[in-house]
């Protein structure tokens, strides 16, 4: 199942098909190649908002496509610090581009180590092809 799907070497990946990029102690996160084929076209993007503090696992976005509704994630504890805004008005963004243009937000780390736990592309693959 993953050969068709864009995993990239230098992400880390949560089992709800978030992407996440460490940048100077903060993450930048967004849906997966896989999240977005899934979705298929994204219409409207619920974006966090700045200065929210987030526990892992809190819904801090939603994605709404032609098909449905999914949730988005915190994938670590912290601070949003910054937002795409680019999405309220290019949603489709997340289907174009889901590792470059179309990121959803970052996050100031409250424990770097949370980092760690995430899934590296291998074992993202793995969980896939499950």
């Amino acid at each position: 199942m993953a050969d068709n799907i864009e995993i990239r070497e230098d992400l880390r990946y949560t089992t709800n098909d978030e992407w996440v990029k460490i940048e100077n102690g903060n993450i930048r996160i967004g849906i997966t190649d896989h999240a977005q084929q899934q979705l298929t076209d994204v219409v409207f993007v619920e974006l966090p908002k700045l200065g929210t503090i987030v526990k892992r696992g809190d819904v801090i976005g939603q994605v709404e496509s032609v098909k449905t509704v999914a949730s988005i994630n915190a994938p670590v504890n912290g601070e949003v610090i910054e937002v795409n805004e680019r999405l309220d008005d290019l949603p489709h963004l997340f289907n174009e581009s889901p590792y470059d243009e179309g990121w959803l937000a970052v996050i100031k780390m409250k424990d770097s180590s949370e980092y760690d736990d995430l899934l590296d592309a291998d074992e993202y693959r793995k969980k896939l092809d499950e």
